[in-house]
């Protein structure tokens, strides 16, 4: 299963991220296809059951070129502490569940799209998707780092991507990357795959600052922001909800 056609970079940036109906009705049975998937992990964590995933942190090395260092700078001196938090854990959960899938990936795309894949979020721009807007700002940002333009493209597709049902099941691609882990911090998909120690880690390392509650506001005020957008659309199939019960304290 992946992301409906036509649902893309260019369509977004065409758009400002505004679905038609037919690509409303799409999404519809992209996301009907994961109901199965998503029942199984709550089943597995409700009986205690985890998987074997993690991440050895002790002299684990990030990206470290000049854009991923300044992509970090970025995200740490824009980003409210539950967001910069959150863009920290999106990374290090796509790289388990890419490692669980035998998934390659380009580290520093993948490193520097999770750090800004919430620029917008908690700025709504009225009639235009947060994740558009936030990709078309981390292209700019890419492009005065000195980024190659397809490279600030391939940055800005993952960002604007992110947010799509379906794309999370291809973590080669770097907006599967991405929405893979963002969709594991904040719904807590395929969460049952992660050793449960290695998760107290990450989040001893990466607090969530009550993420859950910002979340919720965000995801509230973007819908409102812009009706004929994907978060409007997910709002309305649940999502806020499973933001709630997510298997997280906060």
């Amino acid at each position: 299963m992946a992301a409906p056609t036509g649902i893309d970079w260019e369509w977004a940036t065409r758009t400002g991220g505004s679905l038609s109906k037919e690509q409303r009705r799409k999404l519809g049975l992209t996301i009907a296809r994961t109901l199965p998937g998503d029942a199984l992990n709550r089943a597995r964590l409700a009986l205690g059951r985890r998987g074997r995933g993690t991440l050895e942190f002790t002299g684990l090395r990030l990206p470290d070129s000049k854009l991923a260092v300044a992509a970090e700078t970025e995200a740490r001196e824009t980003l409210t502490p539950h967001m910069l938090e959150h863009s920290f854990r999106t990374y290090y959960f796509g790289r388990v569940l890419a490692d669980l899938d035998g998934a390659t990936y380009d580290d520093e795309l993948v490193y520097v799209s999770c750090l800004l894949h919430d620029l917008q979020l908690e700025h709504p721009t009225p009639g235009r998707c947060f994740a558009v807007t936030g990709a078309e700002r981390a292209v700019a940002f890419a492009l005065d780092a000195g980024a190659d333009p397809a490279r600030a493209d391939a940055i800005g597709a993952a960002i604007a991507a992110h947010i799509t049902p379906g794309v999370a099941d291809d973590l080669t691609d770097p907006g599967g990357f991405v929405s893979a882990g963002a969709r594991t911090d904040v719904i807590g998909a395929r969460l049952s795959e992660f050793d449960r120690d290695w998760v107290a880690e990450l989040l001893r390392r990466h607090p969530r600052h009550d993420f859950k509650r910002h979340a919720l506001a965000a995801m509230e005020n973007e819908a409102k922001a812009v009706p004929e957008g994907r978060i409007h659309f997910l709002v309305g199939a649940g999502f806020l909800t499973m933001i709630r019960r997510a298997q997280f304290a906060e």
